[in-house]
């Protein structure tokens, strides 16, 4: 199964948000408006992005803290979904 190139480029977007990547981001954005991709259809991708991003950054924390001694590691455990706090979007 191969994925058609409107799905790859939103992912791409989503991904380039993810990884704080500010010229992917504008490369995948442009080719994104080249396929037609609508502004709604980019924002959604963006948003997932950032959901994913933000559950990875406070799974980070967490176990910094872990680390550090300042939680204990069976809280650490405690996710939804995928465990990186993002609740499985």
């Amino acid at each position: 199964m191969s994925l058609d190139q409107r799905v790859t480029s939103l992912i791409s977007i989503g991904v380039s948000v993810g990884v704080n990547c500010q010229p992917c981001l504008q490369y995948c954005v442009a080719q994104a408006k080249a396929l037609g991709i609508t502004e709604q259809e980019i924002e959604a991708a963006v948003n997932v992005g950032k959901i994913v991003r933000k559950g990875a950054a406070q799974r980070m924390d967490k176990y910094v803290e872990e680390l550090s001694g300042r939680t204990s590691s069976a809280a650490a455990r405690e996710e939804t979904g995928c465990g990186c706090g993002c609740g499985g979007i």
